[in-house]
């Protein structure tokens, strides 16, 4: 990756939205630009500059000029929710999306619905999101974690039902709620046969991992389901490479990215399964003509693939456009009713902003990490995935009477407010 042409081009991207016109429409992007979900964060910047640089090259939304105001969360969900406030309250952005955990995720757009503006999620998969702590206001772009452990316990049910199962997972509401659902649809809620343990977050050690892997090592499972994301899940599985594991157990990431695996190395990576609402080759495969497109501009201006941070940031905003342009307003009001039931298709097949729950239905992925020779013979070094199986969005998604079961059990409304 040639990070001087990178920055040469995040340069351009910046100095093309800097010229502000006295119309521009501001929107806020709220994104871990340090911290443990770093990379993550600098994929839907990428992907949220290319969106704005192409809108507004074919003329901006309804004539206005788009400008990114950017705030670094740092992976901390007060951090998150003040940043979300001082966008709205000083800057007069029109909404804020971003968010590399579901903890700031949750605080940003509590910060947002107090406002009268709208958050997306763009990488937030705990449940709550959508679930228990949904409102109004928040719309989640990626799946949740009931969505991905769906469909990644029905290729494990095929490929490892009578196995015994190891969890390690991150403590916040990402992890647990993942945990959760994993264990719902692999059959394994039963902690005794299948025992786990929680790391620290977001400060977990390097000790941490090690200490919990060495009691994944003596539990004698055979499928070690790591519930980590970002750095966390990069040191923790370099460390079970170390200590021999990934030659004794099938390694599972329920949400994995193309910025984890980079980071982590395609020989580490070789057969790690995992699920992902998008990778970029997605569209290759499946003939999506927009997402080809997107795959082409991104890589060309950046030299690297983009992974599902990136495209679901790019998503955002051209959803957001479209949404205004349908409703003839930024209103929040008439954005979330322009929002709620609408189908479209973009980068991949058919998406919904479901109306009862703000939640993106969407096709969900499962993935496996290629052999080493296959990923560095690829485009760019970058091809890591090999898609095993897919499931359709509307038998991902939690029904109805399940979404109202989950707000039922938090004691909170039966319907967004």
């Amino acid at each position: 990756m040639n990070y001087g042409k990178l920055l040469v081009a995040l340069l351009v991207l910046l100095v093309g939205t800097a010229t502000i016109a006295a119309e521009t429409l501001k929107l806020g992007l709220n994104y871990p630009q340090t911290g443990r979900y770093k990379d993550q964060g600098l994929q839907q910047r990428l992907g949220a500059f290319l969106a704005v640089e192409e809108i507004n090259a074919a003329g901006g939304i309804l004539g206005r000029r788009v400008e990114l105001v950017i705030r670094d969360t740092g992976g901390d969900p007060a951090r998150g929710a003040r940043n979300t406030a001082e966008l709205i309250d000083r800057h007069g952005v029109s909404m804020v999306f971003g968010g590399s955990s579901s903890a700031v995720a949750i605080a940003s757009g509590e910060a947002a619905r107090d406002r009268d503006r709208l958050y997306f999620g763009t990488l937030t998969y705990s449940n709550e999101t959508t679930g228990s702590a949904g409102h109004t206001h928040m719309f989640r772009e990626p799946y949740n974690a009931w969505m991905s452990a769906k469909a990644l316990g029905k290729y494990m049910n095929r490929e490892f039902s009578s196995k015994k199962h190891f969890y390690i997972t991150a403590d916040y509401t990402w992890g647990w709620s993942t945990e959760e659902s994993m264990r719902r649809f692999t059959n394994t809620s039963d902690k005794n046969g299948h025992p786990g343990v929680t790391t620290p977050f977001p400060k977990a050690q390097t000790r941490d991992f090690k200490a919990a892997l060495e009691q994944a090592q003596a539990s004698n499972a055979e499928v070690l389901v790591m519930v980590l994301f970002g750095d966390d899940m990069v040191r923790a599985l370099n460390i079970a490479y170390e200590m021999g594991l990934k030659n004794k157990l099938q390694v599972v990431v329920p949400n994995i990215t193309l910025g984890m695996a980079r980071e982590v190395g395609p020989t580490i990576m070789e057969g790690v399964i995992g699920a992902a609402p998008w990778t970029w080759q997605v569209p290759h495969k499946y003939g999506f003509e927009r997402g080809k497109q997107f795959v082409a501009s991104f890589s060309s201006r950046f030299e690297m693939m983009p992974s599902s941070s990136a495209a679901s940031a790019y998503s955002i905003v051209y959803q957001y456009k479209d949404a205004v342009e349908r409703a003839r307003s930024t209103d929040t009001g008439a954005l979330i009713k322009a929002l709620e039931g609408h189908r479209y298709q973009f980068l991949k097949d058919e998406q919904e902003w479901r109306a009862f729950d703000h939640q993106n239905v969407q096709t969900v992925y499962v993935v496996k990490s290629r052999p080493r020779g296959q990923v560095v013979a690829g485009t760019l070094g970058d091809d890591y995935f090999e898609i095993v199986d897919q499931m359709p969005g509307n038998e991902a998604a939690q029904t109805l009477a399940e979404w109202q079961e989950e707000r039922r059990a938090a004691g909170a409304p039966l319907a967004l407010r």
